[in-house]
């Protein structure tokens, strides 16, 4: 048991680990890039990676659910970023004056990319787990910290060492899912139910799918608030991934110890009295931040119980909802 427990935490933390590089390189790549283009086209490009990056998670979300080979799409991801990096290394050292055009296929790839890991991703962890709540919330947490580094320290040094890191632990990653890994199969309908109560069934889910994807959808909102009240340097923009990221972590634990209810009712207290004197002073609007995302592991833990064997599907949807409510916060 112990072994296995382990084991668990092994995949867990490469996971976690493969998510930090993922989310860097992807932001490392578009601001290298960004300096070569126009900057009304850089925020076009930007657009683009975004969109694939998490609306797109609907379908390879779904590619992972009917997917009979575990692994073949952090394969597929892996190929997709490194042409992505490839692409943008080409249109710099041989076009004189590279254009949004020549940088869009980079945006591209790397959007799609990152839509394939990210599924395949939340998708190993809930079966590896048994959807536990805790390990959703390590593996989501990083993805923040790996942007703002990304941001802060890109350069094409740091771009290599990350393609290098990918493809080792990817490697280590499938060496060590060995055949006796544990799986979760889909939930399947009672035999022979009536087809009222399966209408009924399925009228349910989608009720409760629509309410967990606004919930993510204000949290995108209310988190992309908290930060836009903030005046950045680079080191606040640390500060702001180190913090989401330790709030998505925290939120886990936080709700495995007192519970979902009672957890959630003393974060959105917090998250509102915060939201509410958020100019007032720095360190209120980083304690919101805070606790506004130590409720993704929440909300992905009740999504994956809602679409019990569709885990991949329901990281998608989580993920596309995510769009909205950013794109809300910044018009």
């Amino acid at each position: 048991m112990n072994e296995r427990l382990g084991y668990r935490n092994i995949m867990v933390g490469i996971g976690a680990a493969l998510h930090f590089l993922v989310d860097c390189l992807c932001l490392c790549t578009l601001y290298l890039m960004s300096p070569l283009v126009e900057t009304g086209y850089v925020v076009g490009l930007f657009i683009v990676y975004n969109v694939l990056a998490f609306v797109t998670q609907i379908i390879t979300g779904h590619l992972a659910d009917i997917s009979r080979q575990k692994h073949w799409m952090l394969i597929i991801s892996l190929l997709l970023l490194i042409l992505g990096v490839a692409t943008m290394a080409v249109g710099v050292n041989t076009l004189p004056h590279p254009s949004a055009t020549a940088m869009l296929p980079t945006a591209i790839l790397l959007g799609l990319g990152n839509s394939f890991f990210h599924t395949w991703g939340g998708k190993q962890v809930a079966m590896k787990t048994h959807n536990g709540i805790r390990s959703l919330g390590i593996f989501v947490s990083t993805g923040a910290f790996g942007l703002s580094i990304g941001f802060v320290f890109h350069s094409w040094p740091l771009l290599y060492a990350i393609l290098l890191l990918m493809c080792l632990l990817a490697a280590l990653y499938m060496r060590c899912d060995f055949k006796g890994d544990i799986q979760s199969s889909p939930s399947a309908s009672t035999p022979g139910a009536p087809s009222k109560e399966r209408r009924w069934a399925h009228w349910a889910i989608g009720v409760a799918i629509v309410v967990l994807m606004l919930l993510v959808m204000m949290r995108s909102w209310v988190g992309e608030s908290f930060t836009q009240a903030i005046t950045k340097s680079d080191v606040v923009v640390l500060a702001i991934g180190a913090i989401a990221m330790l709030g998505k972590m925290s939120g886990g634990w936080i709700a495995r110890g007192m519970g979902i209810v009672r957890s959630m009712v003393v974060v959105l207290t917090v998250v509102l009295i915060c939201l509410l004197c958020r100019d007032s002073h720095l360190a209120i609007a980083l304690l919101g931040l805070f606790a506004v995302n130590c409720t993704m592991p929440v909300t992905l833990y009740l999504a994956n119980v809602v679409l019990k064997g569709r885990e991949g599907l329901a990281f998608g949807l989580l993920a596309a909802a995510l769009i909205p409510g950013f794109l809300i916060a910044i018009l």
